[in-house]
């Protein structure tokens, strides 16, 4: 009997041993030890810095349609995701400078349904304001619920879940009027039929605070734009302000690429006449020399705020081509002061280009995040903690537990949901904030089934991204480079070029360098002996130009098994 007892404590202390040790290397979870970015964008290394300036974007990468608010001497401020999750990342600052993420709006499955849509469905153009200690967060999912709002005593979380607003169109606000009243003003269609394409609406309605519904009658307060008469297209995110009595409306204008401005109108009440100002817009790009320097583009889709001491500021998005109307970074925030003039609020004047270095606000010093978010930087995560760092995301609302964090490394379950397909596959990314980057991750993975593969991509949609990373074959191991196949949703993907691989301890480097216009794909077997796979290839194919839609491109892990 001793005997046997002392087999059954030697054979739970070897289950212990091996249960406590983590995941057993080699096995069909893909193991990610480490994720590093580094972001190297020559403009940068230009700019002269008097300590008393900040560079432009404030948020770079794929942040955009910002919406501000200030409650005391606090900022906080949202931006579009689409359709990935969480939704609707949510920034503190004290400075307006230098920002740190606390948390996302839509962050419980419950909350955020993005299930079957494109990826530039989904999350549009978020709202955030605050009123009776409250914060209010109206937004549109397109291809979803439609419109809604949520709320929160603390802008950290948690946010209550969707409430829904039952009006059509998109980029829904809240006005709070001085008065006690409440507004919800969107874009939407016309009365009758459009005149031209792209001819869109303003309209607002009260918002009964008490019961927390829309009451009484919709009013259409700007039809078209500015000047009805030119065919402006895309009138949408508008925002109202009331200062020294007066209604101001602001909302972008003609569309979200070159186009892309920014107008301004003015009335003695929230319900119009709303008269657009002389000399619209108050902000756009699309009149400026093209084959200038270090262009910033699409500038338009503002908020503003006013500090507590005077000052007013716009938040904006903006584009950063690195050659032609290429960009991989998408539409990013911006940060630029507001100059009252006649009493007209104005970002720039329109023979003026956004700057890449401004005078900071007067604003009390704020020191650094340790996260860094603008200008070049390299970040590091080597995922010691035991949940993912806001940074992070997914593509769609994930229905299952296919990751987790533990003894060091992430550990993704590859399953059947390839990352070409409209799906919800095993891909975590962060954005690609620079178009001179790079990033790289230590895998250890052995894939068990021909079709079974895990790596690095970099992705803009299911058409177009680029894979590295091991995938087993009918030839065995290989190191393989994929490109999507840019014409038809579902199709498999494009093999660039692979190579067969020993791996005796299954571990693996990968690496993705950005250089504009170019990729270059790595791979080692031992720290940073980098033997390339295939430079030169086209980054072109992941920008907003050549892929559509509204999102930038990010750098992923990615798993996925055969079935």
């Amino acid at each position: 009997m001793r005997i046997y007892n002392l087999f059954i404590l030697f054979i739970f202390l070897i289950f212990v041993s091996v249960s406590c040790s983590g995941p057993d290397k080699g096995s069909q979870t893909a193991n990610f030890d480490w994720f590093e970015y580094t972001g190297n964008d020559p403009v940068y290394n230009s700019l002269t810095d008097s300590g008393g300036n900040y560079v432009n974007p404030i948020l770079p990468g794929f942040y955009p349609d910002p919406s501000i608010v200030r409650v005391d001497e606090d900022y906080y401020m949202v931006n579009s995701t689409f359709s990935f999750y969480p939704g609707i990342p949510i920034f503190h600052s004290k400075d307006l400078v230098n920002w740190k993420q606390i948390g996302h709006v839509l962050d419980r499955p419950s909350q955020l349904k993005l299930d079957s849509l494109g990826v530039s469905h989904g999350v549009f153009a978020p709202d955030i304001s605050y009123h009776d200690s409250t914060f209010y967060v109206i937004n549109t999912i397109v291809g979803g619920i439609g419109n809604f709002y949520v709320t929160a005593k603390d802008p950290a979380g948690p946010w209550s879940d969707p409430v829904i607003v039952s009006i059509d169109g998109i980029d829904p606000s809240f006005f709070f009027d001085d008065d006690g009243k409440a507004y919800i003003m969107n874009n939407g269609l016309p009365e009758g039929e459009p005149l031209y394409d792209g001819h869109r609406a303003i309209w607002i309605q009260e918002f009964d605070l008490g019961t927390q519904k829309l009451t009484g009658p919709r009013k259409l307060i700007i039809n078209g734009g500015a000047d009805l008469s030119k065919k402006p297209i895309w009138i949408e995110g508008p925002h109202i302000y009331k200062v020294k009595g007066f209604y101001y409306l602001m909302a972008a204008e003609g569309g979200t690429a070159e186009g892309h401005s920014e107008v301004i109108f003015r009335s003695n009440s929230p319900w119009g006449p709303f008269i657009p100002y002389n000399n619209n817009p108050v902000l756009t790009q699309r009149q400026l020399d093209t084959a200038r320097l270090n262009p910033i583009t699409c500038t338009g889709h503002a908020d503003i705020v006013e500090t507590q001491n005077g000052e007013w500021w716009a938040v904006f998005l903006g584009c950063r081509p690195y050659e032609s109307n290429y960009y991989n970074t998408g539409r990013e925030t911006f940060l630029l002061p507001v100059k009252w003039i006649n009493e007209w609020p104005i970002i720039l004047s329109n023979n003026e280009a956004v700057p890449y270095s401004c005078m900071k606000p007067n604003l009390p010093k704020q020191s650094l995040a340790s996260y860094p978010l603008n200008s070049n930087f390299t970040v590091r995560d080597e995922f010691n903690d035991t949940i993912l760092g806001m940074q992070w995301y997914m593509l769609r609302t994930p229905h299952e537990k296919w990751f987790e964090i533990k003894s060091g490394a992430l550990h993704i379950k590859p399953r059947p949901q390839p990352i070409h397909k409209i799906s919800q596959p095993s891909f975590i990314a962060r954005r690609q904030q620079h178009a001179y980057c790079s990033a790289s991750t230590l895998l250890n993975y052995s894939p068990k089934n021909i079709g079974d593969k895990a790596g690095l991509v970099v992705f803009q949609h299911e058409l177009n991204y680029y894979f590295i990373g091991i995938v087993k074959d009918e030839s065995g191991i290989t190191v393989q480079l994929e490109q999507g196949n840019q014409k038809e949703i579902q199709s498999d993907p494009i093999i660039i070029t692979k190579k067969n691989i020993f791996l005796p301890d299954n571990n693996i480097y990968l690496k993705i360098e950005s250089r504009g216009k170019y990729y270059d794909f790595f791979y080692s077997t031992g720290p940073n002996q980098w033997i390339l796979l295939k430079d030169n290839v086209d980054a072109t194919i992941l920008s907003t130009a050549k892929a559509g839609g509204f999102v930038g491109a990010c750098f992923g892990m990615y798993a996925c098994s055969s079935n």
